[in-house]
């Protein structure tokens, strides 16, 4: 009988941002330093790797519907289709000999969802291709090649926080200045875990969007001076800290009425980080008793956080249904990036 094929795989998993999202970004980042307080949930991005007999690299990707095949003998054109992939693989394989495989990527959430979704992507891969090209590297080397690879290679804007939570998984308090991240792990009582979980409600607003312009705007801000926009981010930088010191102590309230105040700080730092349907679902969900939320990622849509009170939930949740909005079930995700082999059935 012929042997079975092993297939490598990899997952990583998608992180609701609860504050501090944009003093990740530079050049405010390099400047001032920044901070960010995030948590991983069972939501993940795929990727699984099946070895070739040939020279040929086939990639199928479910999110875009693409499938697209090269050969281990050229050099990858960064041309739009399939670029993550590809510049995963260009950096990786240098070097190696190996020859052709079938990859196969897909995602828990769309593209422009805010739940940091193609940075996520990326650190599958390369957790994926760390062990296929056999490369020792730690878990900060992984969230350091993936930042490199989506931002300067591939010069598609944004911060750090994506990368160093979908590595590192669980709650984390990241704090960057201009040369580095420094992920500090969060130790929180189980019950405020289970409080906390039992107190957000996560929304899909069914709109989806492009954080390239809303970066560029707040990247303009910061460079011009914007004395208005400055402030919002030295805040926002603020109440994140405020907002994990409530998390520590078990301060839920608290930590709901910050994060209104964030978001409130969040929406000064470019004109599209919200709209009038994100304002207008949000708005209802504070009449109904909301203490805080927020739109995750860039902005301009995706995934809407809110904070409520146990009995207030129910009624939120209802409305934002009615209002068109896709409330989904989560959970809280411990573990980072992983990657484990299965053979072939």
């Amino acid at each position: 009988m012929p042997k079975p094929v092993s297939i490598l795989r990899a997952k990583a998993p998608l992180r609701i941002s609860f504050a501090g999202g944009g003093t990740d970004v530079d050049p405010y980042r390099s400047q001032f330093g920044g901070c960010t307080l995030s948590a991983t949930i069972d939501k993940f991005a795929y990727v699984s790797c099946r070895p070739r007999n040939d020279d040929t690299i086939e990639v199928r990707s479910l999110d875009y519907d693409i499938v697209a095949k090269y050969s281990t003998k050229q050099t990858f054109v960064m041309d739009g289709e399939l670029d993550l992939a590809k510049a995963v693989i260009s950096k990786l394989r240098r070097g190696a000999t190996a020859k052709g495989f079938d990859l196969f990527m897909h995602s828990d959430a769309p593209p422009g969802s805010g739940l940091g979704s193609s940075s996520t992507m990326v650190v599958a891969l390369v957790s994926l291709f760390k062990e296929y090209f056999k490369r020792p590297l730690t878990s900060y080397e992984i969230a350091e090649l993936a930042y490199a690879i989506e931002r300067k290679d591939l010069g598609m804007k944004g911060g750090m926080q994506d990368q160093y939570g979908a590595t590192f998984g669980g709650f984390n308090f990241i704090e960057y200045d201009a040369t580095k991240a420094i992920v500090n792990p969060l130790r929180l009582n189980p019950e405020t875990l289970l409080e906390l979980h039992y107190s957000l409600i996560l929304c899909y607003t069914r709109q989806t969007r492009q954080s390239a312009g809303i970066i560029d705007e707040q990247i303009a801000h910061i460079e011009r001076g914007n004395d208005d926009a400055l402030r919002a981010t030295h805040k926002l930088k603020d109440l994140c800290v405020q907002m994990k010191n409530a998390l520590l102590q078990g301060q839920l309230g608290e930590f709901g009425a910050l994060m209104h105040a964030s978001w409130e700080a969040k929406k000064q730092i470019a004109t599209k980080i919200t709209n009038a349907r994100i304002d207008e679902m949000y708005d209802e969900s504070r009449k109904l008793g909301a203490m805080g939320g927020k739109i995750l990622g860039a902005g301009g849509g995706g995934y809407l956080l809110v904070f409520a009170p146990f009995d207030k939930r129910h009624v939120i949740m209802r409305r934002l249904s009615d209002m068109g909005g896709q409330p989904i079930d989560f959970n809280f995700e411990p573990q980072g990036a992983v990657t484990w082999r299965a053979n072939a059935s």
